[in-house]
């Protein structure tokens, strides 16, 4: 299947679609559990599945790094490899390269850096970032972005901006070269159908982000992302970014919000025309002992749960809370019992796959605004939840 996308349904700057790719449809808006190393913490392809998940998203930096992407690609790329059967998307690596900090240095052509497993040095560029993705054989790639530190001066954001998107072109004329036969040490894409994403940065700055979006835009992307949020800045700032790019990207293709975030961002990120998300918190947060709800977040650690036969969340049909309570799962917890984070792993994802397909049906109706005020007034009550 050739990658398209299709709206379905609107309201108000809220919409609803369809994303189809080789390895099957996304519905949208859209939640991506993170596969950091070819997987979901805690989480089988077949419990992510049951949970309704319809794509993943996998790290280019670590999987470059271990197992290595020339192996994945000899395997028969990331799908085969990790037994996935569904979308798949892959960051760039850069967002991780850029962490690394005194470990690296950056230049027009690329970043060189020290593997943070044993210290060995690599060099990272736009060319070598598409190679990886097309080697992984991910439905959907991700253009290598400088990510500047928030808070950065506004010259140091306009510099890397003019980087970004220089580099983005580097990718997109890399990405035609494989499509046009060329091979990556003699070995093909896994993926002829792969397609690229732009990412959008600019910082905090609307004259910045705009040009950003319009020289993306330009170079025809089958898709657009916004990057260097949630990394620190309140989110009202962050929810008036996003509100100011979104109208700037075309509208028949599909928008992307990297790394949020709390079930109350994905809300207000849809509502500003936002289709797709990728967060860690779900399965973060359920490994530290922390349950997503209707009503707010639950601490399943607290004492006041060890005598608790209430579900984790009486409104979800998950596996966990069909057939677990807050004593139980408290009690794996305290434990220290793998079983505990894999149940609420299981019920956090369920959770955030969940709320996207209320949302979706919201704006299948025409509901979304009403939806949207009652969500975040529930979510006020959290602190007589937990």
């Amino acid at each position: 299947m050739a990658f398209t996308f299709a709206l379905t349904h609107t309201d108000g700057a809220a919409r609803a679609g369809v994303v189809t790719t080789p390895h099957g449809v996304i519905e949208t808006p859209a939640f991506m559990p993170v596969g950091t190393q070819g997987a979901v913490k805690a989480l089988t392809p077949a419990l992510l599945e049951e949970a309704g998940a319809q794509v993943i998203l996998g790290n280019t930096y670590h999987l470059w790094l271990r197992p290595g992407a020339q192996l994945i690609a000899r395997r028969g790329g990331l799908h085969r490899f990790n037994g996935w059967p569904r979308a798949i998307l892959t960051d760039s690596g850069g967002f991780q390269v850029f962490s690394l900090a005194e470990r690296r240095t950056i230049d027009d052509d690329g970043v060189s850096f020290r593997s943070h497993l044993d210290g060995s040095a690599h060099r990272l560029t736009p060319e070598v970032a598409v190679d990886i993705q097309a080697c992984l054989g991910s439905d959907i790639a991700m253009v290598l972005d400088e990510c500047p530190p928030h808070p950065s001066p506004k010259e140091v954001l306009a510099r890397s901006l003019a980087l970004t998107t220089r580099w983005a072109d580097r990718c997109r004329r890399r990405l035609e070269e494989l499509r046009d036969g060329a091979r990556i040490d003699g070995l093909a894409p896994t993926n002829p159908g792969q397609v690229q994403f732009g990412i959008v940065q600019g910082g905090v700055f609307p004259d910045l982000r705009r040009e950003s979006a319009e020289a993306l835009v330009a170079l025809d992307f089958a898709g657009y992302a916004i990057g260097g949020l949630s990394v620190g800045e309140p989110n009202e700032v962050m929810y008036e970014v996003v509100g100011g790019v979104a109208p700037v990207l075309p509208p028949a293709k599909p928008r992307y919000l990297m790394g949020v975030g709390t079930p109350a961002d994905l809300v207000e990120a849809v509502a500003r025309g936002i289709d797709m998300f990728d967060c860690v918190m779900p399965t973060r947060n359920a490994r530290n002992g922390q349950l997503f709800t209707r009503v707010g977040p639950l601490n399943i650690k607290n004492a006041r749960f060890a005598e608790d036969d209430a579900p984790p969340d009486p409104e979800c049909g998950c596996y966990t809370c069909r057939h677990f309570s807050r004593a139980y799962l408290r009690h794996l917890y305290v434990a220290g019992e793998i079983t505990g984070s894999i149940l609420n792993s299981v019920h956090n994802v369920a959770f955030y796959l969940d709320t996207m397909r209320r949302i979706r049906h919201a704006i299948s109706l025409g509901t979304f605004a009403p939806f949207h005020r009652a969500f975040l007034r529930d979510l006020d009550q959290r602190a007589f939840a937990s």
